[in-house]
């Protein structure tokens, strides 16, 4: 049985997603409770790997679970449990991290024929939060927001960042990896300030490759400064080599929002399509 898992954490603590020895990731911390509850070792497949210090509010996972270990869900609940395992476990997992835990499993559900986390989804959309001198510091939002020093026009970077949508290569915008594609479908990118002044970017695509939200705010911040002009990010995205202005801004400020999937019926011919794309790169 394929479970699906809808997850939400505060990053700060974490190593990241992936699993790695000796060190907290949120990986290691789903598993390792999932693990107490079923009574055996577990694998988490994941829709989109986040970094160190990067949060989610909407990050997704499935997990495979046999007949025994199902069966084990519901038989270590005890009395007056749930009798489904999915319902079981959803009640458990959250009683195993703890009541004030920096992870959550917001929601499980049994996952349609065909769905697989990673390779079924079409889009994964990320929002990242800045405070300039307009904002102020909000000591309570330190966790998940990024200061920057002076006052940041936010139409100029909204304007060059809608610029940068579309089909490309974002060479310039990625930490570059062995034989890793850089051509991305940028689907949606845009500021605005929120009620308390904190400028907000929306940033979907149809995949991200390493480092590629957080370069790209910060070639929007560097715009918002007056450092480039709104046309020198198409400039740079279209020269496919990193340069010196775009910084890449910290992690705090970055969280995973959500993750788009197809109908239920187009699933499994998603996941095919992305896996035979991967293997090809």
């Amino acid at each position: 049985m394929r479970i699906r898992l809808d997850i939400a954490y505060d990053g700060t603590h974490f190593r990241g997603w992936a699993r790695q020895p000796g060190l907290r990731t949120v990986q290691g911390t789903l598993e390792d409770g999932l693990a107490r509850i079923v009574g055996g070792s577990v694998r988490l497949v994941v829709a989109g790997r986040t970094d160190a210090g990067v949060h989610a509010a909407g990050q997704v996972a499935h997990v495979d679970l046999d007949d025994e270990q199902s069966e084990r869900v519901l038989a270590r609940q005890g009395r007056g449990g749930a009798s489904d395992p999915v319902e079981a476990l959803s009640r458990r997992i959250q009683g195993v991290l703890g009541a004030y835990s920096d992870v959550a499993v917001l929601r499980t559900s049994r996952a349609p024929e065909g769905f697989d986390a990673r390779f079924s989804a079409v889009w994964r959309r990320y929002s990242y939060r800045l405070a300039d001198q307009a904002a102020g510091y909000d000591p309570l939002e330190r966790h998940r927001t990024t200061t920057v020093r002076g006052e940041l026009d936010v139409e100029v970077m909204d304007a060059a960042a809608r610029s940068l949508r579309g089909l490309h290569d974002f060479a310039a915008y990625c930490k570059p990896r062995d034989e890793a594609t850089t051509i991305r479908t940028l689907l949606e990118f845009d500021w605005h300030r929120d009620p308390e002044g904190v400028l907000v970017a929306h940033v979907r695509a149809d995949a991200f490759c390493h480092s590629m939200v957080r370069a790209l705010v910060g070639a929007c911040v560097a715009v918002g400064e007056g450092r480039l002009g709104p046309d020198d990010l198409v400039r740079i995205r279209d020269a496919a080599a990193r340069v010196p202005e775009v910084k890449v801004l910290a992690a705090r400020g970055l969280t995973l929002a959500e993750v788009g999937y197809p109908a239920d019926d187009l699933l499994a011919v998603r996941a095919e399509q992305t896996r035979n794309r991967r293997d090809g790169e």
